[in-house]
């Protein structure tokens, strides 16, 4: 792979990622925000931000800092500065959250915090942008994979931007009429940036180039898959321009979000297509978990948008087609990211691992780092919970939901367990497992313990 040079960040953006998927997913079994408390609750709003910053916003980043120079066959740039991004989000987040926990009544916190994790998130996700930008910008013509980042990068800009907005109205820095207008009428499109645009733009991109490769299937982009740039690009333009027409009290684009909808609908289904064209034209017939498991979180994708365009799916989803929202960000996004880390993590460590070594001793291959049948029971307990906790709020059932979701947690601690292991080459055979000079890799800062 050119490009596929380590980088040293990634694994601490994984790591911390987890951590907050793990915390957002306890904060639910523990009945803190939506469906207990109202989709628009401080608790709902702080526990949203824990899973879409915390665990999406941090493994998206920490992946496109290893793929991006793997997606323009170029070394990333400015690599020094994902220790001070990473320094930057944690904080913010933390910040953010307890702004939004002061909203509710929480005591020894401010509303006054929520400016203040803005502009370190802000900050933050500023130097990751110029990294992967200045990255991107090396190489003429953007390979269309990389396209799909650019625009996600794009939609990341404008989703910060948005969210610092609405941080200053709730911690009443700001009350100007248009100020608050934005908020009261743009919160769906500045998810809509974050989840649709950032985040699965940005997915669909790196699975366009990593998909092929998994499979040993042809890496030609298709007709569609201009097509799913093109619709995808256009419907998050009609949603950042529906917001500046918000901000300026304009109505001149009330009926848009309908297009915008019809062209991401659009999308996904090309984007499915795709998917299957690549499913039926692979060269590796059995393919490894990561992919199998994969497959599950494009069908998320692909229900998730069309029945939020569909009017009577979307209103038996509950308050703001909450169930919707919960399968595309647990079957799609979720699904997806541990289902790629489960091949990124293992392969990075050997790479970290056995890369020194090789071709002087014996190694193990990638797939002996890994044990596929105890996780291929945990990705099973996820999907079914995170379709049973879905149904749960088509239900309006917050103690299933509570059940649902407290098995969706046991499987991803389970599969992160398999990923601990995998990085303390527990299931490699001792003959293999540390030969002479290869170095034993710690969990997840960049340093390399030399062999004991």
């Amino acid at each position: 792979m050119p490009g596929a040079t380590l980088s040293p960040w990634t694994m601490s953006y994984f790591a911390a990622a987890c951590l907050f998927l793990v915390v957002g997913q306890c904060a639910m079994v523990a009945g803190y925000g939506y469906p207990f408390a109202a989709v628009e609750s401080p608790a709902t709003l702080a526990l949203v931000h824990v899973v879409a910053i915390g665990w999406l916003g941090l493994l998206m980043t920490g992946a496109l800092l290893q793929f991006v120079p793997v997606l323009v066959a170029a070394p990333l740039r400015a690599g020094r500065l994902a220790l001070p991004a990473l320094a930057l989000l944690i904080p913010g987040l933390l910040l953010l959250v307890g702004g939004f926990a002061a909203l509710g009544g929480a005591e020894g916190v401010s509303p006054a915090m929520l400016p203040s994790g803005a502009l370190l998130l802000a900050m933050g996700f500023g130097l990751v942008i110029i990294m992967l930008a200045t990255t991107l910008l090396t190489v003429r013509p953007l390979p269309l994979p990389a396209r799909f980042v650019a625009v996600g990068l794009g939609a990341l800009i404008a989703a910060v931007l948005v969210g610092g907005a609405f941080t200053l109205v709730l911690s009443g820095t700001v009350t100007n009429y248009a100020a608050i207008g934005l908020l009261l009428k743009g919160v769906p499109l500045h998810a809509t940036l974050g989840l649709g645009g950032w985040l699965t733009f940005s997915a669909i991109g790196v699975s366009y180039r990593l998909l092929p490769m998994f499979m040993l299937a042809r890496d030609d982009m298709w007709p569609t898959s201009r097509a799913v740039w093109w619709a995808g690009a256009a419907a998050l333009a009609i949603v950042a321009a529906r917001i500046v027409s918000i901000a300026v009290d304009s109505d001149g684009m009330e009926g848009a979000e309908s297009v915008a909808a019809f062209l991401a609908v659009l999308a996904a289904v090309l984007y499915s297509a795709d998917v299957l064209r690549l499913f039926r034209e692979r060269r590796r017939k059995l393919v490894e978990l990561n992919v199998r498991a994969s497959y599950a979180a494009f069908a998320a994708l692909f229900a998730s948008v069309v029945m939020s365009a569909l009017p009577t799916t979307r209103a038996a989803a509950g308050e703001g087609a909450a169930a919707l929202v919960y399968l595309f960000v647990f079957g799609w996004l979720t699904g997806l990211g541990l289902a790629q880390l489960y091949k990124i993590v293992p392969f990075l460590t050997w790479l970290e691992c056995y890369g020194p070594v090789l071709g002087r001793v014996p190694v193990p291959r990638v797939q002996d780092l890994v044990e596929e049948k105890r996780a291929r029971l945990w990705f099973f307990v996820y999907y079914l919970a995170v379709i049973a906790a879905t149904l749960s709020l088509f239900a309006q059932s917050p103690a299933a939901f509570r059940v649902a979701v407290l098995a969706q947690l046991c499987a991803t601690v389970g599969l992160m367990v398999e990923l601990v292991r995998a990085r303390m080459l527990s299931s490699v055979a001792t003959p293999l497992r540390l030969p002479a000079g290869a170095p034993r890799p710690h969990l997840f800062l960049p340093i390399s313990r030399p062999q004991e």
